[in-house]
């Protein structure tokens, strides 16, 4: 692991001198920023089969509906049949999660390296390492006592707060229009009545990406300039990709 993390480590390195003549001393911050968009590009493929799959989900709403009704007595039945309308359309109910799993091994990469104090042995000198002021190791709670939320580094924390509120505002907008026009069929447990808590979840579920800001405040600058990076990253990319239908997101798991 030492020796996988030591490369990856190279790697950023590498990515900031290639940056250093345009961002100066903010070069491996804009080479974490690149990294993420990497990373985004190599899943995209994945994304947009998960929107095509999404769409054809939603085509299957009435269909779906209908076999609960039909079958609602008889859970084991509605389920077969619910399975082979899914093969016959060859629709897969968890291809919208994959991007967002193949995610999270980079991220949890990156937050281990910015959450190291040593790499191979050596000291981890990207650590000492800043954007604004601000060190890529540390969190927000370091910017709060050091100088306060409005100090040098927490202003770099703000900045950051601000697009994550801005983005999460534009998505729970976007959520809510999606669900109002194209509303979901309950999900059902065994007995074939709709589970519980599922109009709670219904409610919360706008409200899920404005958690991106807990996140942010809680990892290293480093990690949380990829959340930021990739969240934005979600928000134009789905923009686009449900731009002819726009109604069919809302089932989409969000992703980082």
């Amino acid at each position: 692991m030492s020796a996988f993390m030591f490369a990856f480590a190279g790697l950023v390195g590498a990515f900031a001198d290639l940056l250093q003549p345009l961002f100066q001393h903010a070069s491996t911050a804009a080479a974490i920023v690149l990294f993420t968009a990497l990373v985004r590009l190599a899943v995209h493929p994945l994304s947009r089969a998960a929107a095509r799959g999404q769409k054809a989900r939603t085509k299957l709403q009435p269909q779906i509906a209908e076999l609960r009704k039909k079958h609602a007595k008889n859970p084991d039945r509605m389920q077969k049949a619910l399975m082979e309308l899914h093969a016959k359309e060859k629709v897969s109910p968890l291809s919208g999660c994959l991007p967002s799993l193949l995610q999270m091994p980079a991220f949890f990469l990156l937050y281990h390296l910015f959450s190291s104090q040593k790499i191979g042995g050596d000291p981890n000198a990207l650590l000492a390492h800043e954007l604004l002021g601000a060190p890529l190791g540390e969190r927000w709670r370091d910017a709060l006592a050091d100088g306060g939320p409005f100090g040098e580094q927490g202003l770099v924390y703000l900045a950051l707060f601000v697009i994550v509120a801005a983005v999460a505002t534009f998505n729970y907008g976007r959520t809510k229009r999606q669900m109002a026009a194209n509303p979901m069929t309950p999900a059902t447990g065994p007995d074939g009545q709709p589970m519980p808590g599922m109009g709670a979840m219904t409610k919360i579920m706008p409200l899920m990406s404005f958690l991106t800001l807990l996140s942010v405040a809680y990892v290293p600058l480093a990690a949380a300039l990829y959340i930021v990076t990739s969240t934005t990253w979600t928000a134009i990319e789905r923009a686009h990709l449900y731009r002819e239908t726009p109604a069919t997101e809302a089932a989409v798991a969000p992703a980082v």
